[in-house]
């Protein structure tokens, strides 16, 4: 009996502490609309968001507060959508089979990472899979193989032309277009300015790009009732550069709308006119939050 006592107070005190670290998220990030030029509530970003297709979360993949959000706003989606579909970085092409299989039910979670190649901070988005898996929501393994990113990056993009007809099946159709001359500059300013630029590693950047805009593509083509929430890396979809720009030039019908969504010292002095250019919507997360990693 004592046993049984002490656990169900273990699992209210669980619950507590649950329920305050979610409280305690929401008073740690700020919603900027830059077309209305204003602040938004979490609801109100939910309303804005009503008639888009495709929503680009960009964040910086060790942000706890962002992790929360995101998870946050997809069971928001499903409550005031008819049909969502989840659409990650995280997980690559070639292993959409054991992702659709635990979703389903069909595999154990044990069974699902042991085959699905997860990145190592993978608790971080399990909310969202699990999400999924409880609202039997399509989940969109979006990524290019790794193994190809490697290969471009040691031996240059026309090497993808060699791969067989089985292994280009989890590419987007060969040979992809260049990126524009301000994702180069982006990406060279990233790495340290012309000098420093490595064009077979700009070419990997620009596989990943191009392979989950193309998995976002053949998914919508299909299913063009859905909302897709796509969650990245924000330089993947910030500035509407990157897998953005590309999904947009595969379908400029496809309405679509990026946040962005970062840690800035200035959370409590926003300066929101320095980061206009990058997102539909801006979310300014708590620096002092601990990161997950």
């Amino acid at each position: 009996m004592l046993y049984k006592k002490s656990g169900f107070i273990f699992l209210l005190l669980f619950a507590f502490v649950t329920l305050f670290a979610q409280n305690n998220m929401q008073n740690n990030y700020f919603i900027f609309d830059v077309t209305q030029n204003k602040t938004l509530t979490f609801s109100e970003l939910v309303s804005a968001l009503s008639t888009t297709q495709v929503v680009f979360f960009g964040e910086d993949h060790n942000d706890a507060v962002a992790h929360y959000l995101e998870d946050t706003l997809l069971k928001a989606l499903v409550r005031t959508k008819k049909n969502v579909a989840l659409s990650l970085e995280m997980f690559e092409t070639d292993c959409q089979a054991p992702l659709n299989e635990y979703v389903a039910g069909f595999i154990t979670e044990k069974q699902f990472l042991a085959n699905s190649r997860p990145w190592n901070n993978y608790n971080d988005y399990k909310p969202m899979v699990e999400t999924a898996k409880q609202y039997q929501l399509p989940v969109i393994a979006a990524n290019a193989p790794r193994r190809y990113v490697s290969l471009v990056h040691q031996s240059g993009v026309e090497t993808l032309m060699k791969l067989d007809k089985l292994s280009k099946t989890y590419l987007p159709p060969l040979p992809f277009s260049a990126a524009p001359a301000a994702y180069q500059q982006k990406f060279e300013n990233i790495m340290g300015g012309h000098a420093q630029f490595n064009q077979n590693m700009f070419d990997a950047q620009n596989l990943w790009d191009a392979t989950m805009s193309n998995s976002i593509y053949r998914f919508w083509k299909h299913n063009k009732s859905y909302t897709i929430f796509q969650v990245n890396g924000r330089f993947h979809s910030d500035d509407k550069l990157g897998t953005f720009a590309r999904l947009h030039t595969l379908s400029p019908k496809i309405k679509m709308k990026n946040i962005s969504c970062f840690s800035d010292a200035q959370f409590t002095h926003h300066h929101w006119d320095e980061w206009k250019q990058q997102a539909d919507f801006i979310i300014i997360t708590n620096p002092d939050v601990p990161k997950t990693f």
